[in-house]
Formats: structure tokens, sequence, C-alpha cells
């Protein structure tokens, strides 16, 4: 709670300062036990491409986490093995690299950590264990001999070592050139009239409450300290029972404390326009009715249509900026299948 409290102060005077807008770092956070180089890139590229990870051979991390899109899927719940769904909307990979946790309640620490889950997670890959994950990546030798070189041991082959290549690449999607980002950095023609009321007013009615900072997902803190806010905070108006914004118990139902109950780590709304449909349980489809939900509930707040178009044409101006994204050569096991457990 301490910690919770403190991150709102923080938070807090920041949105004091609502004028202070800052464009995106053009490089995220790298960790010094997981340094960025090409090859350990290009192998984190495959992985995350690789569907042969999955129990069935037909999920990769690519499959909910889309980059050749908004790195999304566009489902209210991600759908992985077998059809099954998990609980909770996939959210985008671009720009997770400034999290400073990951997942809707945070129960990961780093982009390695995250990565670890959905392998073995039996809605989502539904591997039974990390061992059989690398054992089907130890069954390809093209894999075999890049980890190798990467890591620079012939006992490269482990799970520590897969996500952290996996991380590497995720630290490469980032989207530092959006219309915003040029606005910021003084190109005054970049957003339009519209996007610029909605910026201004996005800050005078206290969305940086908790869109806050370069990655509008709160401040930036050290990594394995997430920044969360209760949602809803207002509950006495229409939209919490008709989009069931109660149901979900948030961080409490990974800590099991009743005190972290419907806290959320705050989410990015960089290419927020491109990834509905919104919010943790994905019960919203449109993004005008997904800020007229968060002005009621989170700031007690009722917007007009007008007010409502401006924040929506500010939203739009995070979207896009993207870096070209090519579909990884992954290596081919010749004469034989490693998918035994289909």
């Amino acid at each position: 709670m301490r910690q919770y409290l403190a991150s709102l102060l923080m938070i807090w005077g920041m949105a004091a300062a609502a004028a202070d807008w800052q464009a995106l770092p053009k490089s995220p956070p790298i960790p010094k036990d997981n340094p960025q180089t090409p090859e350990k890139i290009q192998l984190g590229k495959q992985l995350f491409f690789d569907p042969r990870l999955s129990l069935t051979g037909v999920i990769s991390c690519n499959s909910c986490h889309n980059v050749m899109e908004g790195g999304d899927d566009d489902r209210r719940f991600a759908s992985g093995v077998m059809g099954k769904e998990g609980g909770r909307n996939g959210p985008t990979v671009w720009n997770a690299a400034f999290h400073s946790v990951q997942f809707w309640d945070g129960r990961a620490k780093s982009l390695e950590e995250q990565a670890k889950g959905p392998m073995v997670n039996a809605v989502e890959m539904g591997m039974p264990n990390h061992q059989a994950v690398m054992e089907r990546i130890a069954a390809i030798p093209d894999y075999r001999t890049t980890f190798a070189k990467v890591f620079g041991s012939k006992d490269a082959l482990t799970i520590q070592n897969a996500v952290k290549a996996i991380a590497a690449y995720e630290r490469t999607l980032i989207t530092p050139n959006t219309p915003y980002d040029r606005f910021v950095r003084g190109d005054k023609k970049a957003l339009s009239t519209q996007a610029q009321a909605g910026m201004k007013l996005f800050g005078e009615i206290g969305c940086t409450s908790c869109h806050s900072g370069p990655n509008f997902d709160g401040p930036p803190l050290p990594e394995g300290q997430g920044f969360f806010q209760r949602f809803p905070t207002y509950k006495d108006n229409e939209y919490v029972a008709r989009y069931k914004l109660m149901d979900d118990k948030g961080k409490a139902a990974a800590t099991g404390n009743e005190e972290d109950e419907h806290l959320f780590r705050v989410p990015t709304l960089r290419q927020v326009a491109l990834t509905a449909p919104y919010f943790h349980n994905g019960s919203v489809d449109k993004l005008p009715e997904a800020v007229r939900i968060m002005a009621r509930v989170q700031l007690n707040k009722k917007l007009d249509d007008a007010q409502v178009a401006q924040l929506v044409a500010f939203l739009e101006s995070l979207s896009g900026g993207f870096p070209k994204q090519t579909m990884p050569q992954l290596p081919a096991l010749s004469g034989q299948t490693i998918l035994k457990d289909r």
C-alpha cells in the first residue's frame, strides 16, 4: 500500500504540470543482463513468430500480438490452443518495453518474465512445461547453432536465453514517430486543430492523473515497480453494470490481497485507436464510447459529443509510426515433424 500511495503522489505531481508533454524516447530501457545485439534480436524475432513453441503448433506470440498491425488481435479475449479463450483482453506489444511491469495485473516484473508465461498457460500456447518448450527448440538444428552463437556457449539452449532473445526483439517494437511525437518535437503541423484541442482537454480534465509520461502509462518507474490504479473508481453510474467492470478483481486475482482488488496496471494509450475492443475485459467496441466511460468512471465527468470528438482525435495522434516489420524465415526441420503432442 505504501508503494501504491507513493506512486499516486508522484503521478499527481506530474498531472499538475499537464503541459509537460513528452515525446517517446528513441530507445527503451535495456537491462544490463540482456544487452541488445542484432543476432539476438533476430533470434528473438524468429521465436516470437514460431508457432512450434505451442502445443498444437499453430499459436505463436504474434498470433495474439500481431506486430503487422496494432500489436494485438482485435478480439475481446485472445484465442489460444484448441480455440480456448483467456479471461482478459490481450494488450498491445507495441511499446511494452516501456512498462515497468507486464500483464494487466503486473504479475511479471520484466519482458523476459512475461515471455515465459504464455508458453505454459493452458489456454494460450499450452505447453506442459518449459522443458518441453526447449526440447522443441533443441530438435531444430539451426536453432541449436544460433543459440550457441548468440549466447556464446554450447549449453545456451535454456528457457532463460530463449526469453532473453524474445524480449530483445520486443524492445525494438517502439513507436517514437507518431503524429503526437512529431508535434511535441516541434512539427506544429503534425496535429490537426481538433487533435490539439483534444490534447489540451486531455490535460485539463485530469486524464494525465493516470495516463502521463511519454508512454501515457504513468510515471517511468524502476523495473518491477508497476503503476496501478483502481478501475472503476466511480461506481454510481450506468456503465459499471452494463460493461461488467466490477467482475474482474484485477491485481488481487494474482496476489490474493483484498487491498489489491480492482487495481490494474495503467495501460499505455499509444496505438489505442488500433487496439479495440477496450478495457481489461474487452467489453467496449468503439473508442468514443471508451472515452465517455473513462471520463465517467475514473474522473466522474460527463463529456459532450464535441469533447469526445476532440479527445478521440488526440488519441488517434498517438497511433502509427511503426518501424517496418518483415516476416522472419523460420529454421526448418527436414524430413520429420516435432509436433508429437497434437
